[in-house]
């Protein structure tokens, strides 16, 4: 099982702490022993080389400067009163937000404190009342994809909803509407990514509100309720009632949009890991992950989400030294013969479309045989 070959992308010489990590593994051992090892000497030299440490002026500039832009949005919105030109004010706020997750899924990831109660807070701070999102219902979601990205059954992510990742779930043929939609599931991503804002609302709120285990219950329900109650108040306070669902519909829309728009070319498209198989943590993570090349605007889009394969191997990893990372995990993977997928944004989410696509096609009839299916 391979994922397509890197579009375009050179194979740089080795770098020393690749080869500090290679010239640690030689020897005759056996295959499992071998890749086992392979990871534990690049984590052994990532570490020594400082890459690890906490980049705490970085984030609080960040999270300073995202609040300071969030009270001018607000101040705007003021300003503007009832006015359709809100909805540029909408807009803005969709991104700003899209941003201000981006700096929680760093706190969530332990990324910013060295104390894990500090990044617990800053993660409810930051997702919860800035947000309106859950911390705890995006926390253990996104946990179980870390653990184990695109084996079918333990990735959330690919799990079978309105857009089908595979055809191993499904039971029955999708007819009607449902079909309809599956079969051109891939024109259709980014349209119904409009819907996703909303979405991510709703289940942050069931979680909060439902049976589950929920770590700072009080605190999160607190938070959304201060951080949702306070944001519709105001907007339908503001806005003229139908201003205000438009002003809402732009600003869910584009969020849930810009949410997709830079989750989905992580793994999408990527091979899929059959539920009973045995990956070691190095290979698991490369092979089912895709870069994206690009340089500062495209980290500052994708809010350091580009360089997938050094975030998944070491999710920790401050997100500005994930790109002084790449260089030496590229070497690395080239060294030990594992591919590593790059590609550029639009062609990403080209390899997205035509991948759901093609899944959507193959769930018309996911049990007939392929034979069959030629003579048609």
């Amino acid at each position: 099982m391979r994922p397509t070959s890197p579009s375009g992308a050179a194979t740089p010489a080795p770098s020393g702490l690749s080869r500090a990590a290679t010239q640690s593994t030689a020897g005759a051992v056996p295959a499992r022993e071998r890749q086992v090892s392979d990871f534990t000497a690049l984590s052994r030299a990532v570490h020594e080389s400082g890459l690890m440490r906490r980049r705490h002026a970085y984030y609080w500039v960040r999270f300073l400067a995202l609040t300071a832009l969030l009270a001018l949005t607000f101040a705007a919105f003021v300003v503007i009163g009832p006015s359709w030109w809100q909805l540029v004010v909408a807009a803005v706020l969709a991104v700003l937000l899209g941003q201000v997750m981006f700096l929680g899924h760093d706190a969530a990831h332990r990324q910013i404190f060295d104390s894990g109660r500090w990044n617990d807070w800053s993660s409810l701070v930051i997702a919860n009342l800035y947000a309106g999102m859950s911390y705890g219902w995006w926390q253990h979601k996104h946990s179980r994809h870390h653990a184990k990205p695109n084996q079918i059954g333990a990735d959330p992510d690919i799990a079978t909803d309105v857009i089908i990742f595979h055809t191993q779930d499904l039971r029955a043929v999708r007819t009607g509407l449902k079909g309809w939609l599956t079969q051109r599931q891939g024109w259709l991503f980014f349209p119904l990514l409009l819907l996703e804002g909303l979405n991510l609302h709703v289940s942050g709120v069931k979680t909060v509100f439902g049976r589950g285990t929920v770590k700072r219950r009080p605190v999160e329900i607190a938070f959304m309720t201060l951080r949702i109650g306070g944001y519709l108040g105001i907007v339908f306070w503001l806005l003229p009632v139908g201003m205000a669902f438009a002003f809402l519909g732009v600003q869910l829309g584009l969020f849930g949009v810009y949410m997709g728009a830079v989750f989905a070319p992580n793994h999408k498209g990527m091979p899929l890991v059959p539920r009973d198989a045995r990956l070691d943590f190095l290979r698991r993570q490369v092979l089912m992950s895709r870069n994206v090349r690009g340089g500062p605007t495209t980290d500052l889009f994708m809010g350091g989400l580009n360089y997938q394969i050094e975030h998944h191997l070491f999710p920790s990893m401050p997100r500005p030294n994930l790109r002084r990372l790449q260089p030496t995990v590229r070497a690395f993977c080239a060294e030990h013969g594992i591919s590593y997928a790059e590609t550029s944004l639009p062609r990403s989410w080209g390899i997205v479309v035509r991948h759901l696509n093609a899944v959507g096609l193959a769930a018309r009839d996911p049990f007939q045989c392929p034979l069959v299916a030629q003579y048609r």
